[in-house]
C-alpha cells in the first residue's frame, strides 16, 4: 500500500488504533464482552476509514497520471469518472488549466509561426534594396560621368531612403505588438491631421499631377448649428497622421497621372470619419480580404511597395478605438473608409 508511505495517515492509524485500545480497555471495566465490542466496532472504523482513504489516494494516482500525460504532449483528459467531492472540484479546475494551457500552446505556435514568416519577409524587403545599393555604388566607383554619377547619387538616395521607411515602419509595428507604444489621448482637428498626413505626399502628388479635394464638416446634430464646429476625435495626432499618410500614400500610387482624390471627414455622435477614395483602377477581388495583411503586395502594386504601410495604419487606428474599411467604388476606384469612435466598440 504505497499510500502508507505517507506520513500524515501512518499517524492517523496508529492514533486510530490507540482509541481502539483505550476503548476496549475502558469497556474491560464494565465486562470482557463490553470490552471485545468496542474493540471489534472502533478496528472496524478504523478498517473502513483505511478503505475509503485508499480509493481516495488511488484517485489522486489517476490524477497525477493524467497530469503526466498532459506534460508529455497528450491533449485529451477524460475527467469524467471523477463525479463528486473534493476531487471532482479538483478535476474541474485541472481540466480548465489543461484547456488554458492548450489555447497559450497553440497561440504560442501560431505566433512562432507568424515570426518565422515575418522574419523571413523582414530579410526579403531588406536584401531587396541593399542588393540594388550594392550594385549601384560597384557602378559608381567606376563611373566617370558627373550627370550619369548624380544619377545613380539620388538613386542610392532613395534605396536608403526605403531601407528607412521600411526599418521605422517595422519598429512601430513591433512597438504596437509588444504593447509598448505610448497613444496620447488629446483632442485632434481633422483639418490638422490631414494637412499633417498629406506634407509628405505634396511633392510627389503634385509630379504626378493629381489633384486632392477635401471636405470636412460637423454633423448639425452634434453642435446644433452647422459649421460651427469642426470634425475631430480623441486620439494621438502622429500616430493617427501615420495611418492616414499610409492611406493616401497607397490612394497615391494607385491614382494614374492627373488623377483626383477625394478626402471627406465628418462627425456625429457616434464616430468621427474619414473618407478616402481615388479614380484608380480599384482594389481586386482577389487582393481585397488580404489588403491589410503584412508583407501582402497586390499584383498591381507598385515595385517599392513592401506591404506593410496599411497593415500599420489598420493597427495604429485599432489602437484608438477605431476601424477602417477597403472597398470599390461604383463610380470606379478604390475607397477606405476610417471611424475613431466615441465609445467603447
Amino acid at each position: 500500500m504505497r499510500f502508507l508511505r505517507n506520513s500524515e495517515v501512518r499517524y492517523q492509524i496508529l492514533l486510530s488504533l490507540l482509541l481502539s485500545v483505550l476503548l476496549a480497555a475502558g469497556g474491560c471495566l464494565v465486562s470482557p464482552a463490553w470490552g471485545l465490542c468496542l474493540l471489534t466496532g472502533a478496528l472496524l472504523l478504523t478498517g473502513v476509514w483505511v478503505w475509503f482513504t485508499r480509493q481516495r489516494y488511488l484517485r489522486l494516482e489517476g490524477l497525477a497520471r493524467e497530469a503526466d500525460r498532459i506534460l508529455h504532449g497528450e491533449r485529451n483528459l477524460d475527467l469524467g469518472q471523477y463525479q463528486e467531492g473534493e476531487l471532482s472540484i479538483l478535476a474541474n479546475e485541472l481540466q480548465k488549466m489543461v484547456l488554458r494551457l492548450v489555447e497559450q500552446s497553440d497561440r504560442l505556435m501560431r505566433e512562432k509561426g507568424n515570426l518565422s514568416d515575418s522574419l523571413a519577409d523582414i530579410s526579403h524587403q531588406l536584401r531587396t534594396p541593399l542588393t540594388s545599393l550594392h550594385l549601384l555604388f560597384s557602378r559608381l566607383s567606376g563611373e566617370e560621368d558627373a550627370v550619369a554619377r548624380r544619377r545613380l547619387s539620388y538613386e542610392g538616395v532613395q534605396l536608403l531612403n526605403r531601407i528607412d521607411w521600411l526599418v521605422n515602419a517595422l519598429l512601430k509595428i513591433s512597438r504596437i505588438d509588444a504593447g509598448t507604444a505610448v497613444f496620447t489621448r488629446e483632442r485632434v482637428d481633422a483639418g490638422a491631421l490631414l494637412d499633417q498626413a498629406l506634407e509628405p505626399l505634396r511633392i510627389p502628388m503634385e509630379l504626378r499631377e493629381q489633384t486632392v479635394i477635401r471636405e470636412d464638416r460637423a454633423d448639425a446634430e452634434v453642435t446644433g448649428k452647422e459649421g460651427s464646429w469642426k470634425p475631430g476625435f480623441l486620439g494621438d495626432p502622429a500616430w493617427s497622421a501615420e495611418a492616414l499618410g499610409n492611406i493616401l500614400k497607397n490612394c497615391m500610387e494607385h491614382t494614374p497621372q492627373g488623377g483626383k482624390i477625394w478626402i471627406r471627414a465628418l462627425e456625429n455622435r457616434l464616430y468621427t470619419e474619414f473618407v478616402i477614395e481615388d479614380n484608380g483602377a480599384g482594389i481586386s477581388r482577389e487582393d481585397l480580404p488580404h489588403l491589410f495583411e503584412r508583407f501582402y503586395k497586390g499584383a498591381d502594386s507598385p515595385d517599392s511597395s513592401v506591404g506593410i504601410g496599411l497593415a500599420l495604419a489598420r493597427m495604429i487606428i485599432r489602437e484608438q478605438n477605431g476601424t477602417v474599411k477597403a472597398e470599390n467604388r461604383l463610380e470606379g476606384g478604390a475607397r477606405f473608409v476610417v471611424r475613431f469612435y466615441k465609445g467603447i466598440i
